[in-house]
């Protein structure tokens, strides 16, 4: 049986090669079924000198975060920065992002799902919403996997939380995270239609202990 293809969405001021090392365990879980492929975001982020409280770290990161920090969009159009707690009226650079999106599907694909982390993972319920609303034609992943999502604060990113998303979803999130709190996790989930949730004890990472496994693995198997 042919692995399942994943296209995965780092998350803010990580980058497609940051992001494979920090699923190493996820991919050595799903080796047999899955088959992971990785995307850079089209904006560079602005190095800062001191931690950021909105970094998106994982356990195990270097210290001083990745060489070549990418965003999929900024919050603070002025400043080219993104929080997720940020309320904007509009943002910065999304449009640019879908373009990356749509060339990967080009270049790479075809694709049987997507998976998303943080800011990734927030990206990748406007895509889905997209495709729901048959806007990019191009778009037709059959499941979406995200990992510490959340609902854009912006206000023109609205649009995307109308109706219910009908493509099968596994909502994973963890209790203690502390840069992208469950709650906001939580308030994601009305927007998927019969979202399977899978929460974990830890933070701010994309969990695959083998107590995760099978979650993972019945999630998967309906679309193999």
């Amino acid at each position: 049986m042919a692995p399942l293809r994943v296209l995965c969405i780092h998350g803010y001021r990580q980058n497609s090669s940051s992001f494979r090392e920090k699923t190493g365990a996820l991919r050595k879980l799903l080796k047999k079924q899955v088959e992971f492929v990785y995307v850079s975001a089209p904006h560079s982020v602005q190095h800062v000198n001191s931690e950021a409280p909105d970094k998106e770290k994982s356990s195990g990161s270097a210290p001083g975060g990745d060489e070549d920090p990418r965003g999929w969009w900024f919050s603070d159009t002025q400043a080219r920065s993104f929080s997720a707690q940020q309320q904007c009226e509009e943002s910065l650079g999304l449009d640019e992002s879908v373009a990356v999106v749509k060339e990967a599907l080009k270049v790479q694909g075809p694709f049987d799902g997507i998976l998303g982390f943080s800011q990734g993972a927030a990206f990748v319920a406007m895509l889905c919403s997209l495709q729901e609303q048959n806007l990019e034609p191009e778009f037709c992943f059959r499941f979406a996997i995200l990992v510490a999502g959340f609902r854009s604060a912006c206000r023109e990113h609205q649009k995307f939380y109308n109706a219910p998303i009908q493509i099968p979803s596994l909502q994973v999130f963890g209790l203690e995270d502390r840069v992208i709190p469950d709650n906001m996790s939580r308030e994601l989930l009305p927007s998927f239609q019969n979202p399977q949730v899978l929460t974990h004890p830890g933070g701010h990472f994309v969990p695959a202990a083998s107590s995760h496994r099978q979650t993972y693995q019945d999630f998967l198997k309906r679309f193999q």
